[in-house]
């Protein structure tokens, strides 16, 4: 049984909580703590386990009792805590990304070397029963040499412009998910990124300074050619799938849906939209992420999605930023770290 810590009960903090109340039968939740913590918050917090609330996060890293910490904080803080919480000897599994500033991932990278902690980032969907099973297809050698990638990730509505001026951008709030898929289906890292993209779902996020819809070419280490399209806004629902072409076949995902019933009458043949909300859509794969961590610690095995699996899809992110302001093509090698 591993102690656990839980920094942040905003909504991601409440999705781990509940997660590992019903989920995760190797781990139990002493301690839940967040600055805006209030009666309701901390009563919900008990009916799923915690045994104690603080609004300082202190708290738990001063905790001898308390061997891992999730870090489900606001993304400014999560480099910083995972500093403190490195130094005070606490596995971490930290909420993506580490950070938007390189140089504040290189501490965190630094700080683990020649260390036994446990580090693992949230990528979540690489722990997704669809995009598993993708995986494994090529683990399995069922498509051969990998030839094309293609992830489609779209969302059912965009942020707030307050929101996507904050975020470090949608290349490293949303695609950041989808650069770490490319790099999990691929094996290998991306030699250079281009993108084109637009604003066209909403004005003002073009007026905060950001991108609404693009798309993504990526030319791999291992010669392969992937695509990433996003989009803000679909209307129909959390579009998310993937497809791989190779050598011998293709494996591909369809989205999840309520259910798979199709009807079929004289008026046409209709099937159900895809689930409209992520927590609905990957509920799931929040739980066996962090099955994965509490296993690493108590197998003392790697993490499944270390800190350099955390620094990669960041180096993607700000090479697509610079492929937008500079209208080319960026090699990662010119991102300097």
């Amino acid at each position: 049984m591993v102690t656990v810590g839980i920094i942040g009960a905003g909504r991601i903090g409440k999705v781990h909580t509940e997660s590992i109340s019903n989920y995760v039968r190797n781990a139990r939740i002493k301690t839940v703590a967040d600055p805006f913590m209030n009666d309701t918050t901390a009563a919900w917090l008990k009916s799923m386990g915690a045994e104690s609330v603080t609004k300082d996060y202190h708290d738990i890293l001063n905790d001898p009792e308390i061997q891992a910490v999730l870090i489900c904080s606001s993304t400014n803080t999560h480099s910083p805590i995972s500093l403190e919480a490195i130094a005070a000897g606490k596995h971490v599994f930290c909420e993506k990304p580490i950070d938007h500033d390189l140089g504040k991932i290189k501490k965190v990278v630094e700080a683990l070397k020649g260390s036994n902690i446990k580090y693992q980032v949230g990528f979540n969907r690489r722990h997704d029963h669809n995009f598993a099973a993708v995986k494994q297809a090529i683990v399995d050698g069922k498509v051969g040499d990998v030839h094309i990638i293609k992830i489609t990730s779209r969302d059912p509505e965009p942020p707030s412009a307050e929101y996507a001026a904050v975020s470090g951008g949608m290349f490293l709030d949303m695609t950041i998910h989808d650069f770490d898929m490319v790099r999990f289906l691929a094996g290998c890292d991306a030699e250079e990124i281009y993108v084109q993209s637009a604003v066209l779902v909403d004005p003002a996020i073009g007026e905060a300074g950001d991108v609404d819809t693009a798309v993504i070419t990526l030319k791999m280490e291992n010669g392969a050619i992937a695509v990433i399209d996003n989009s803000r806004r679909a209307a129909y629902g959390y579009d998310q799938r993937a497809e791989v072409f190779g050598s011998k076949g293709m494996v591909a995902t369809a989205n999840d849906t309520l259910s798979t019933a199709v009807l079929s009458n004289a008026e046409g043949v209709t099937g159900e939209k895809p689930l409209y909300f992520f927590l609905e859509r990957y509920m799931q794969s929040f739980a066996t992420e962090v099955k994965g961590f509490i296993n690493a610690i108590e197998n003392d095995t790697d993490t499944l999605v270390g800190v350099e699996d955390g620094l990669k899809p960041v180096l993607m992110g700000i090479a697509a930023k610079k492929s937008v302001e500079e209208h080319r093509p960026v090699k990662l090698s010119e991102i300097e770290y």
